[in-house]
């Protein structure tokens, strides 16, 4: 699971941190069916999507 801040510490700005995270919630709630990502408070997705949406595989910490 991933925060944006996360990704910040990746070296990823802020503003790319977070729409990276909102673009990860619009696959799951538009294209997977998943309603749970649909929360404006909600920031944590899963690890997978977003190496999926980066194209880059993350190290596990």
């Amino acid at each position: 699971m991933f925060y944006k801040d996360d990704l910040i510490k990746l070296g990823y700005k802020k503003h790319t941190a977070i729409s990276i995270i909102q673009a990860v919630k619009q696959d799951l709630v538009y294209n997977k069916g998943i309603p749970f990502y649909n929360n404006r408070r909600l920031g944590l997705v899963p690890r997978e999507r977003v190496e999926n949406l980066i194209g880059v595989k993350l190290d596990e910490e």
